[in-house]
């Protein structure tokens, strides 16, 4: 199994307090490797929240084509981190060139262009360039998107972040995600690590997708160039989400509906009845198959956990007011927000969501037995 942990709060944060709380749970995850997903960032990232930030590692070749690429199609750098690291990295952990994080201005061409225009234009910049780094090995690409930063390397967690020297007050989020991998392939692709990310939508997953097949050419069958890669499982709970929100126009209570569908004869005594069938029927090709445990980001920055139906991998949520928590186990918890109301901590059964919106000041449970809300 995996080891997930999430954080949401008012206040940025180090995402080192993700970290800790994954190594507090280590038993749950081999330490072959980490992957961090951070959104509505603070530090030098706070006061550009427009402009798109390319996240990544390359080698200095990759870094040259990358310039070379970018001044051609007119993206200017606005801000880099640039992580270089001269030592040698503990044992388990590549060596690398450079971890880049830059944020760019858009080409003046692009400025009138709508938001969602730009969006559109940013995930196909984004397949490019991870095509250009797969052909020379010189790229690996894993965000372009405006207010994120993703840092993924094989090795153990916490040793990443001290090779990385992440404690830094560059890199702070008020959405942390962050997951302890447990290999089980006997290579180990960086594309293939949790958290995943497509237009604003991110997931993280502990458990296994048997239904992977299915599920990967039903989202490729709708013609989206989003939905592509899957050199990992649990990638299309990040597409499915996506397809719920973005494509279909349902809210995030419709994404249990979605993937755990319920029994017939319980849709039936369903005050939204007529709109579940329909769901089940045109959908069932998206259903999946545990045992899942789900934790998933919204462009809003709510967060929200789900449970499959077997409900056979654990997860829990609490917090206080400012600041909640998502973690495989409550000693995730206890590690990052010890001051909490225990008692409040909430364990999601097979039926519920559990969600904390952008206000961080509580959490909302929904279960599939209640109305749903109006489309969008």
């Amino acid at each position: 199994m995996c080891r997930l942990f999430a954080i949401t709060s008012e206040t940025p944060l180090s995402p080192m307090r993700a970290l800790e709380a994954l190594d507090v749970m280590r038993e749950g995850h081999d330490g072959s490797g980490v992957g961090l997903f951070m959104r509505d960032l603070g530090g030098p990232f706070e006061y550009m929240k427009e402009a798109p930030i390319l996240s990544g590692i390359f080698t200095e070749t990759g870094i040259k084509r990358l310039d070379d690429f970018m001044m051609e199609i007119g993206f200017l750098t606005k801000y880099r981190l640039s992580i270089h690291i001269s030592e040698a990295p503990p044992p388990g952990i590549p060596q690398r060139d450079v971890y880049l994080i830059r944020a760019y201005d858009y080409p003046k061409s692009w400025n009138r262009l709508s938001a969602r225009e730009k969006y559109a234009r940013l995930l196909i910049l984004r397949l490019e360039l991870q095509e250009m780094g797969m052909a020379e090995n010189d790229m690996i690409v894993f965000s372009f998107w405006p207010d994120v930063i993703m840092i993924k390397e094989i090795g153990d967690p916490l040793s990443v972040a001290e090779h990385l020297q992440i404690d830094r007050a560059e890199i702070q989020a008020g959405v942390i995600m962050a997951q302890g991998r447990q290999n089980t392939n006997y290579a180990i692709d960086l594309y293939a690590c949790h958290p995943f990310f497509l237009e604003g939508y991110s997931t993280m997953t502990n458990g296994e997708n048997t239904a992977f097949v299915p599920i990967k050419e039903y989202l490729i069958s709708r013609e989206f160039h989003g939905y592509r890669g899957y050199q990992s499982d649990s990638e299309v709970f990040t597409h499915i989400l996506h397809y719920t929100i973005a494509k279909l126009g349902l809210e995030i209570e419709c994404y249990k509906h979605i993937v755990t569908p319920l029994k017939d004869e319980d849709i039936d005594v369903h005050p939204d009845a007529v709109l579940l069938k329909h769901l089940k029927h045109t959908c069932r090709r998206l259903i999946i198959d545990g045992p899942n445990c789900v934790i998933g980001s919204l462009p809003d920055h709510s967060l929200f956990m789900v449970q499959d139906s077997k409900k056979l991998r654990p997860g829990v949520v609490g917090g206080r007011p400012g600041v909640f928590a998502f973690s495989s186990e409550i000693c995730g918890l206890d590690a990052v927000i010890p001051d909490r109301d225990r008692s409040k901590d909430f364990q999601p059964m097979h039926l519920d969501t559990a969600i904390v919106g952008p206000d961080r000041q509580e959490v909302k449970i929904c279960s599939q037995t209640q109305p749903l809300p109006l489309f969008h």
